[in-house]
């Protein structure tokens, strides 16, 4: 990881497993594939999120998603097998960007936790198919979250596949 200014503000430049992201002042990252299991395939992931992130954690967030206070975002790119790239789920070509607050809803959530809400993105990024699942700490402030969230969100990278 290196440290970048934008904005007169520094940045974190996170790389692993061919996704980039930059995480600014507040921030914490990491990028992994989990170790496969007895005949199973991973891919990696990469979690965004305004709290330190446990290192038991779910891949779309638990363990984390609990500890989110008011003010705080939780972020997971999940990647699926090659088998996923083409299929109509996955047809939105690109990180789906920006998020607007109405795609946040507390019925969109893995798992309801009062206040939150959720919004599940599914795309196709250079030959490689992702969802994008990302929490808000707080349905009512998530006019002032997301802007943040896309902000982090615009600067991830994803080589090709």
């Amino acid at each position: 990881m290196r440290a970048w200014l934008q904005h007169g503000l520094p940045v974190r430049d996170l790389a692993a497993h061919g996704l980039q992201v930059f995480l600014p002042p507040r921030w914490e990252g990491a990028i992994f594939r989990r170790p496969p299991g007895l005949g199973e395939q991973t891919f990696p992931v990469l979690h965004l999120a305004t709290i330190p992130l446990p290192r038991e954690r779910g891949d779309f967030g638990s363990g984390v998603v609990e500890a989110l206070g008011r003010r705080d975002v939780f972020a997971a790119v999940f990647e699926y097998g090659p088998e996923s790239v083409g299929r109509a789920l996955f047809a939105h070509p690109g990180l789906p960007l920006p998020l607007a607050p109405d795609d946040f809803m507390p019925d969109t959530l893995q798992r309801t936790i009062p206040g939150q809400s959720g919004a599940q993105r599914f795309f196709t990024e250079r030959g490689r198919a992702f969802c994008l699942y990302a929490v808000l700490g707080s349905h009512a402030w998530r006019r002032i979250l997301v802007p943040a969230l896309n902000g982090v969100l615009a600067s991830v990278k994803v080589d090709a596949g």
